[in-house]
């Protein structure tokens, strides 16, 4: 909860001076208060009242006071409201140590499940775009509102090679600067998903401060555990060393003002990016909820006025 005129919130000051003059008006009353014998039978006579009833219009009137001086202040709360336009670039790995089955059943069969949902959980006005890579930046889709052109390409990859990341994210950031809606580049952010160390072409922490200048943030995925291991092309034991490098990929993040994760698991893999399809999806805005407090306020001073005349005859 925010305020946009928060200098008003002064006015619950009245709250604790109303109690002290209310408290100040019953010891006054008790000074001048004449007193009778036989209370006991004028009081049988009386009949006799709850005496929490005394205290009941007061209470709402104490609350009606709060409940607009808040008002005043211009209560706002935040809420997540869909992005009209932006535009995000999945650039995913399929190097060969992506065929590792520490995250079942393997690393790029995880990988795809995930991008998938991606997917679905970003608005259809989102333009979404795709670079894939292994020694190479092996395929770009340019970003579109046709998110099925996407999963065809996310579905297709195939698990071999090295890994260019660089590479791979220079050529998405291209694709965001050609992006071009009404001659004005949107919004954009690059979601980066890799398992293993950059092994050939360009320093990817080096592009990730071109994305940074460019107002491109990069969400990292770094996919796998450290002691996975990757078939043997021939007859030998198993290829080693295709731990993930969450290292190399958090300081991309840091370097492009994105956010780095990790992933272990098919699941938390699936959570990431889910959470990521809201973030990116959505932009967080202020709304004034000024109107509830100030007709909670009101209808408050209309139930004490109508408590304080049905038991005291009088207003409070």
């Amino acid at each position: 909860m925010s305020f946009g005129s928060p200098l008003f919130l002064l006015a619950l000051l009245l709250v604790p001076l109303a109690l002290l003059a209310q408290a100040a008006s019953r010891r006054r009353a008790r000074r001048y208060a004449v007193r009778f014998t036989a209370v006991p039978a004028l009081r049988a006579a009386a009949g006799t009242t709850p005496a929490w009833r005394r205290f009941v219009p007061l209470a709402l009137l104490l609350t009606a006071l709060a409940a607009l001086a808040v008002a005043l202040a211009k209560p706002q709360r935040t809420v997540a409201v869909p992005v009209e336009r932006a535009s995000v670039m999945l650039v995913t790995d399929h190097s060969r140590s992506m065929m590792a089955t520490d995250v079942k059943p393997s690393r790029l069969d995880a990988a795809k499940r995930a991008a998938n949902l991606f997917l679905d959980k970003l608005p259809s006005g989102i333009r979404v775009g795709v670079t894939t890579f292994s020694d190479v930046p092996d395929g770009t889709l340019a970003p579109s509102r046709d998110h099925s052109d996407a999963r065809r390409m996310i579905n297709a990859q195939i698990a071999d090679g090295g890994t260019a990341t660089g590479d791979a994210l220079a050529v998405a950031l291209q694709a965001l600067a050609n992006d071009r809606q009404n001659g004005k580049r949107a919004p954009a952010a690059i979601v980066l998903l890799s398992d293993g160390a950059t092994t050939t072409g360009r320093d990817p922490v080096e592009v990730g401060r071109e994305a940074r200048t460019a107002r491109v943030p990069i969400y990292t995925v770094a996919l796998g555990t450290a002691d996975a291991t990757v078939p043997n092309p021939g007859f030998g034991p198993p290829v080693l060393s295709v731990a993930p490098d969450p290292e190399t990929l958090r300081r991309i993040a840091e370097a492009s003002g994105g956010r780095a994760f990790t992933a272990q698991d098919d699941n938390q893999l699936s959570a990431i990016y889910k959470a990521l399809g809201s973030q990116l999806g959505t932009r967080t805005t202020h709304r004034e909820v000024t109107s509830a407090f100030a007709i909670g306020g009101l209808l408050l001073l209309l139930g004490a006025a109508a408590g304080s005349l049905r038991w005291s005859g009088r207003f409070p």
